[in-house]
Formats: C-alpha cells, structure tokens, sequence
C-alpha cells in the first residue's frame, strides 16, 4: 500500500513538473518567413540588415517589395511572407543577378569575410532610386 502512494505521488509529481515546464516555455514568436534566396537560418538582426540595405540602395520603404493589410484588429500590418507583389521576385532575382556577376568576375563569395563589401550590390545601379537609369553618354 505505502509503494503506491509513493507511486502516486511522483507520477503526480512529475506530471506537474512537466506542465510546469510546458507552460512555462516561451512560444514560438518566429514570424512565417518566406525565404528563398537569403540563407533560412538567417538571424532576425542580419535579416533586418539586408532589407534595409535595399531600402537604402533604392530609396524605398518595405512597401515597395511587400504586401500589407489590415490585420484581426484593423490595424496596417506588413505582410512580408507574403509574394503577392512582382517586385519582390525582381528583388530576388537581382540579387541573385548580383551574386553571380560578383562570383563570376570578381571571385566574391558572400560570408567569406563579414566586414567585406560586394563589388557589385544594389546600390551600384539604382544609386538610391526605385528603377536604375541608363548611363548617359
């Protein structure tokens, strides 16, 4: 009888120390990602720096690339998982364009060395504008 209250008791125990734990687990807050270029491991921080870079590059918002809406409250949110908008795949070829010209002709290879700049990256031809324009002669 007295080794199935302490039966009892650690099964309760440890059933308790389990909900505990689960409950108090953060949840998962990582927003939907929609990556196809960029490595998928990419942190949030590296992240936010090569989309500002591009909107630096082109002297855009996110808008530009991104969807957004009304969310559940009715307030303005981005939707940036979102490929609703065709500049978000021009971007994503373009920078796949970029990565091959600087592999190709300049032997670039993108993580090799942090602080290292591409020779070729947005800002070469948009020169903060939405949509290069030709070089004139």
């Amino acid at each position: 009888m007295m080794l199935n209250k302490k039966a009892a008791v650690l099964s309760s125990l440890a059933i308790v120390v389990l909900i505990g734990i689960a409950a108090s687990a953060p949840p998962d807050k990582q927003p939907r990602r929609n990556l196809k270029v960029l490595p998928k491991n990419i942190s949030h921080d590296d992240l936010e720096k090569v989309m500002h870079s591009f909107n630096d590059a082109l002297g855009v918002k996110c808008n530009f690339c991104h969807a957004g809406g009304p969310d559940a409250n009715g307030q303005f949110k981005m939707n940036f998982a979102s490929d609703e908008k065709p500049e978000k795949q021009a971007a994503r070829n373009m920078y796949k364009m970029t990565a091959k010209i600087n592999r190709k002709f300049f032997k670039f290879k993108e993580g090799e060395n942090a602080e290292a700049l591409p020779p070729i990256r947005c800002a070469t031809c948009h020169n903060g504008k939405p949509h290069p324009e030709p070089l004139k002669q």
